[in-house]
């Protein structure tokens, strides 16, 4: 799901945004992300993996099998010597690493192959290493929360500065990621993440009511990687 958002859907992020932060303390910034990360390590380790499945299910073959394949790379009268028979069995580990390696480097092959424990890690990485950068620690009350999806994982992160995080229960959010990751799912991406965002600021008016004087500390507009 490698999309772009319009920027009708930037504008109603935006908005949502302004609406939010017009309610609480809160400062929320959102960032979208075509993904957290290639993956490539994943095909890597396939393609190893198969390599050395290869002397494993040769083991298995009958003798027989084994002796038809090499006559018919050898010939029939042929006597296959101890350095001839590991050249042979070199080249069919490299054959089949190459093999897997490239087949892996189709991205919906690999990320289908990838472990969801691996995504949700890669994303929570990712989101932290923003969260950091973006609002971690900006606010003069230590009021930020990051809101980033990233969208082929089809997984999303809410992270908040110390004093939410201090006052707000994790499973509190849960309202607001599910209606972003339902609208992600349906191919509305835009629509999720002003449903999330709607969802943070009732969470932070309850926490974190307006005082008289309340800053925009950070931009409300949608940060697209």
């Amino acid at each position: 799901m490698m999309l772009r958002l319009s920027e009708t859907e930037h504008a109603a992020v935006s908005a949502a945004v302004a609406t939010a932060e017009r309610a609480s303390e809160g400062e929320i910034v959102t960032i979208v992300a075509p993904r957290s990360d290639a993956y490539h390590d994943v095909g890597l380790h396939y393609a190893v993996l198969a390599m050395l499945l290869v002397p494993a299910l040769l083991a298995f073959l009958p003798q027989s099998l084994i002796d038809r394949g090499l006559a018919l790379v050898l010939g029939w009268n042929a006597e296959l010597a101890r350095p001839m028979l590991m050249m042979l069995l070199f080249a069919l580990l490299a054959f089949v690493f190459l093999v897997v390696r490239f087949a892996l480097a189709w991205m919906p092959l690999r990320m289908a192959l990838t472990p969801a424990s691996t995504k949700n890690r890669r994303v929570r990485r990712r989101a932290l290493e923003l969260f950091r950068v973006a609002a971690e620690q900006r606010t003069t009350g230590r009021t930020g929360v990051l809101l980033y999806l990233s969208l082929l994982e089809h997984r999303a992160e809410l992270i908040a500065d110390q004093a939410i995080h201090s006052r707000v229960e994790p499973e509190v959010w849960g309202d607001a990621m599910t209606a972003l990751i339902d609208k992600v799912r349906a191919g509305e991406p835009g629509a999720g993440m002003v449903a999330a965002v709607e969802q943070i600021g009732i969470v932070l008016a309850a926490h974190l009511p307006p005082s008289h004087d309340n800053p925009n500390e950070l931009p409300d507009r949608l940060i697209e990687l």
